[in-house]
């Protein structure tokens, strides 16, 4: 099976390194099924100095791994989907496993799909212990069999990511980025189906607080109602959760420690009852399911009394942070070039303001930005000043010969260091990017980078921007093959990312 066969798939796997990554990888490599033409994982821990990921066993093929900067699993899928050629993607979480005959399956769903589908999902399978009742963590990780597009299992098209720009990299955590891609695909046009395939997905280890961490989804779902609406649980299909309830409780607990401050004792003792009274209700719901042992009881009755003013904590961040949200995606509002073999022709160690000479369609590309409003930087290496090659006064008279000959930039970084001194501003590291944003006054997001190597996109990908390759003869055909967009020329960078804006 090729590229271009209409059923062809690519597998996307994000991950942080978890040791059932492995196993999923295994599970596939079994699998006597159509096999994917492209196997991507998405190496998304945020330290830039880890080691590579170990992928061992009887793997019949090598998959491809790149590396995200830890922007979490909505930032990871998109930059998995962009590198691959395939017309669908399967994406899979890394503690899945495939059961026998789940390639056949997949290809029977994607055949099954007509051109107007978008999606297909999965049907998941949460193995539950068989001699107790399920702990609070378990049944909440079984809740996944019922979930709407969940991408533990979703295969989607790629036009149908196309049309709307792939996943709001806004969501940080594996929550509620699969339900905003699912409704934004379908208000594109798209439809959405379930298929008839079954992912294994075990329950995961987990510590007495991990319920006590998941409340950092009330900040998400502030984010999903600033983008669809008030009623966007039941368009996506998401139950109501405890909100309201939690809320309450914390009111009623900050009232009782207020009133017995203020020396109260009557208002104290009634919202104390009140604060008890709804918190040994939570805890009653949560224990009642599950094995009632001393362990469980006590995560419970611990949990249930912290969750509620921790819900509420994240509620009032996600109303600080997404006041005022817009779309996905985020239009750019500054771009930042790099200098040598983008903006002009490569000359290596340049010291002469008279060698510079601008590519073809450079000054038109920044011209067409600047009419639009959008900020323009340039952001460039320059370790002969480290090599003792050129002065930091003659790599600053080419900057200047380049802005003479394309117009004002409205930030320049420079970069004097060599590779050898591990700064953090030598792109790939966000060093640069970051400085040129913070200058601009414009938010990293709205940012995009424009290079012809993979350290120009690479800087973008650790600083949380968008990044576009403009390869020229010398770029390698790796780092090609990893960027998450390629272009042509300038000309075409800039009409890509000024359509962000309409």
């Amino acid at each position: 099976m090729t590229a271009a066969e209409p059923g062809s798939y690519a597998v996307v796997v994000p991950s942080v390194g978890r040791p059932s990554l492995q196993r999923l990888l295994d599970t596939l490599a079994a699998q006597t099924g159509p096999a994917p033409v492209e196997v991507v994982v998405v190496d998304d821990r945020p330290d830039p100095a880890a080691p590579p990921l170990e992928l061992r066993g009887a793997l019949t093929w090598a998959p491809r791994v790149v590396r995200s900067g830890g922007r979490g699993p909505a930032a990871a899928r998109n930059l998995g989907w962009r590198v691959t050629r395939a017309p669908w993607v399967a994406f899979l979480d890394d503690d899945v496993e495939l059961p026998p005959g789940w390639a056949d399956a997949l290809a029977a769903d994607l055949a099954a799909c007509d051109e107007g589908t978008g999606a297909t999902q999965g049907r998941l399978h949460v193995p539950l212990p068989a001699d107790r009742r399920p702990t609070d963590w378990e049944r909440g990780t079984a809740g996944l069999e019922t979930a709407a597009w969940a991408t533990a299992d979703m295969a989607y098209r790629r036009a149908a990511l196309e049309a709307v720009a792939g996943f709001d990299e806004r969501f940080p955590r594996a929550y509620r980025e699969d339900a905003d891609l699912a409704l934004r695909v379908r208000r594109a046009g798209w439809g959405l189906v379930r298929g008839r395939r079954t992912t294994t997905h075990p329950v995961r280890p987990a510590d007495d607080w991990v319920s006590l961490r998941v409340q950092r989804g009330n900040a998400d779902d502030v984010l999903m109602a600033r983008l669809h609406g008030r009623g966007w649980r039941a368009e996506a299909d998401a139950p109501p959760g405890r909100l309201r309830w939690h809320l309450a409780t914390t009111a009623a607990g900050a009232l009782a420690v207020g009133a017995w401050l203020l020396g109260r004792r009557r208002t104290t003792a009634a919202a104390a009852t009140a604060w008890a009274a709804l918190t040994a209700d939570f805890a009653r719901r949560r224990i009642a399911p599950g094995p009632r042992d001393a362990a469980e009881v006590r995560r419970m009755v611990l949990t249930s009394a912290a969750i509620p003013p921790a819900a509420a904590w994240h509620r009032l961040q996600g109303l600080r942070r997404h006041r005022g949200a817009a779309p996905w995606p985020l239009p750019v509002r500054a771009v930042l070039f790099d200098r040598d073999g983008t903006l002009v022709h490569d000359v290596p160690y340049n010291g002469d303001p008279a060698l510079v000479r601008p590519v073809a369609g450079a000054a038109q590309a920044l011209d067409a930005l600047r009419a639009a409003g959008v900020a323009i930087g340039m952001v460039t290496n320059q370790s002969g000043i480290a090599r003792g090659l050129i002065t930091r006064e003659q790599a600053d008279a080419v900057n200047a010969a380049v802005e003479a000959a394309l117009g004002p930039f409205e930030t320049v970084q420079v970069c004097p260091h060599g590779p050898e001194d591990a700064c953090s501003c030598r792109k790939p590291a966000p060093g640069m990017v970051l400085a040129a944003a913070a200058e601009l006054g414009v938010p990293v997001e709205h940012v995009a980078v424009v290079g012809d190597i993979g350290a120009d996109v690479g800087a973008a990908r650790a600083a949380g921007a968008r990044g576009v390759l403009v390869p020229t003869p010398v770029t390698r055909p790796e780092e090609v093959a990893d960027a998450p967009v390629v272009v042509a020329d300038l000309t075409a960078a800039v009409d890509l990312l000024l359509a962000t804006r309409r």
